[in-house]
């Protein structure tokens, strides 16, 4: 740990020169204790790391000092950078590790391309907070002691105790057998077995995690992606209702964010898209597709054209009292 952190500190004194304690603590969110003697360590290992008194003072390297790092070209190097501006503080708790890697890339990367890279990382934004709209992203947050718990037994193979507040019920510990993690859309999931049945747990709803010291039932092996796809498959299979759909192509972004699944679409001849989208049951369909007015048009299943109906009628004569 502490090896990581010194060879951050050195990566930060190279790409940013000079720097006071006090700006390094923050960076490497240590103490300025604990920066103050990383740079005796560093000193006494013959890193040539100097400092300077004064108003602009701080902690410097010697010119031309370098870290023996592995190479990279400039688009491997602007595909890691760009990746890790995705907003990957949110990956399982992995920001400072995440930060820490984004500098060592930096200084890999040849002299001559090093400037350019990170000049051009900063011309590409992905995932940011709010869209066109200005409607804030909503993300999952999990606390980092959590993470790091679920993160270690996962990784470990270990059994994994967890408070979980499933929904409308009561917060309540179980212990699992961890398979992997995963995230979509800034939602992370912990896919694990309970007593050998398949389990997803939302890991925003995961108040504490404790890892076990007994070995984790599982696969030596597993192909992650084929497991979502199964759970995926075994969630849409359950009582959720399918509804097929006509949707003005502009209203389709509205429509995956209150659908719990959408299916291929397919163009019709009057620029429409038609689909299927799974909802949780009749009442949570209803409320969907009102949402989007006459942008969309539920074509099946019937008792949902009816409710839709009765609602429009509703609100029409409300409206159409002249008193």
């Amino acid at each position: 740990m502490r090896a990581d952190r010194l060879v951050s500190l050195v990566l930060l004194l190279r790409q940013r020169g000079r720097l006071t304690a006090d700006t390094l603590a923050r960076e490497l969110e240590v103490s300025t204790r604990t920066v103050l003697r990383d740079i005796e360590a560093l000193s006494a290992a013959g890193v040539p790391v100097y400092a300077e008194r004064g108003r602009h003072g701080g902690f410097a390297l010697l010119p031309g000092f370098r870290t023996e790092l592995t190479g990279l070209n400039h688009d491997e190097a602007l595909a890691l950078l760009t990746a890790g501006s995705a907003r990957g503080e949110q990956a399982f708790g992995l920001g400072s590790a995440l930060a820490s890697a984004m500098r060592k890339v930096v200084d890999a990367l040849p002299e001559v391309h090093r400037a350019t890279a990170s000049d051009a990382a900063e011309r590409f934004l992905v995932e940011p907070e709010t869209d066109l709209l200005s409607r804030p992203l909503v993300t999952d947050e999990v606390p980092d002691t959590t993470m790091i718990e679920i993160r270690r037994a996962v990784l470990a193979g270990q059994k994994l105790r967890i408070h979980y507040a499933a929904a409308d019920q009561a917060p309540r510990w179980r212990t699992v057998d961890p398979i992997g993690l995963v995230t979509v859309r800034d939602r992370g999931y912990l896919l694990a077995t309970r007593s050998g049945a398949d389990r997803t747990y939302r890991l925003s709803r995961v108040l504490a995690a404790e890892e076990l010291p007994e070995p984790a039932q599982r696969p030596d092996r597993v192909d992650l992606d084929q497991v979502w796809r199964e759970r995926c498959a075994q969630f849409l299979s359950s009582d959720h209702i399918a509804v097929l759909i006509r949707v003005n192509p502009e209203r389709w972004e509205d429509l995956l964010g209150t659908a719990v699944a959408v299916r291929a679409a397919e163009p019709e001849t009057d620029g429409r898209l038609r689909l299927e989208a799974t909802f949780q049951d009749l009442r949570h369909a209803e409320w969907a597709l009102w949402q989007l007015g006459t942008d969309a048009e539920a074509l099946a299943p019937e008792s949902l054209r009816t409710s839709l109906r009765d609602r429009a009628a509703a609100i029409a004569a409300r409206y159409g009292d002249a008193s």
